[in-house]
């Protein structure tokens, strides 16, 4: 079987189970793992699978540019910052990561309501301008164009002086196995900072992020008090997670 071939098995095989065993396809295609992990690497080369260990899961497509990101999932994006957007009580102090589905959340807030809000993206920051009543606390940094949103070290420093009774974190990737994943070093980097400052952290997650990688972990599932999302209650990657134990709150 030519390299091209197999290729193409596989990439069937990703859309079909949603992930790649090496030693499964050596032995069900009959050449050596070596093999299998050499193509692996050929194809997440060209941005079409994420390599994890002993296989590969689907590429997120939550890893282009912001502008591009703004226009996946759209429906989806609002179904799920409605449901977290009533996750926010009054009086509370809440953490809100960068990102367009955090963006929509924003668009979710009650014009009345009282909070305060922290977060490390000016676009969050700026859209809660005209919400009178929410006290707004802008973390500084080195700005991670990609997500709009302040990373480095002294974004990382300042987080540390935040207590928060919720933070609505935005990852590409939620997978059983692979946890929480994004595409940046630093911006993992400053999405752990941040859970560590709240009482409780929610994943934000709509429909293509589930069951998809990225190269960076964030934090594991049994991190976060739950993942709210539009998926399917009963599709294969929501119904492992929840076989594991973890709380899926559905959009």
């Amino acid at each position: 079987m030519l390299a091209a071939e197999r290729h193409e098995v596989l990439l069937d095989r990703l859309n079909r189970d949603g992930k790649l065993v090496a030693r499964d396809l050596a032995s069900d295609l009959g050449i050596s793992e070596d093999t299998i992990r050499r193509d692996l690497r050929d194809l997440a080369a060209a941005g079409l699978c994420q390599r994890v260990y002993g296989g590969a899961l689907p590429v997120s497509p939550a890893i282009g540019n912001y502008a591009a990101r703004r226009g996946i999932n759209s429906d989806g994006k609002r179904r799920v910052a409605r449901t977290a957007a009533a996750l926010i009580t009054p009086g509370s102090t809440v953490i809100l990561d960068g990102g367009t589905t955090t963006l929509a959340v924003v668009a979710e807030l009650p014009p009345q309501l009282h909070a305060t809000v922290v977060t490390h993206s000016p676009t969050i920051a700026s859209a809660l301008i005209d919400h009178a009543h929410v006290e707004v606390y802008l973390i500084g940094g080195r700005l991670f164009k990609h997500s709009a949103v302040a990373c480095g070290a002294a974004a990382v420093e300042a987080a540390q002086l935040v207590n928060a009774d919720l933070f609505l974190l935005g990852v590409t990737g939620v997978h059983a196995q692979t946890g929480l994943t994004t595409d940046d070093s630093d911006e993992a980097a400053m999405k752990r900072a941040l859970a560590s400052r709240a009482a409780d952290t929610y994943v934000l997650a709509s429909s293509e992020k589930i069951g998809a990688a990225s190269r960076f972990t964030v934090l594991p599932l049994s991190k976060v008090a739950g993942i709210v999302t539009d998926d399917a209650a009963d599709s294969p990657a929501i119904r492992e997670i929840t076989d594991l134990g973890h709380t899926v709150i559905s959009a």
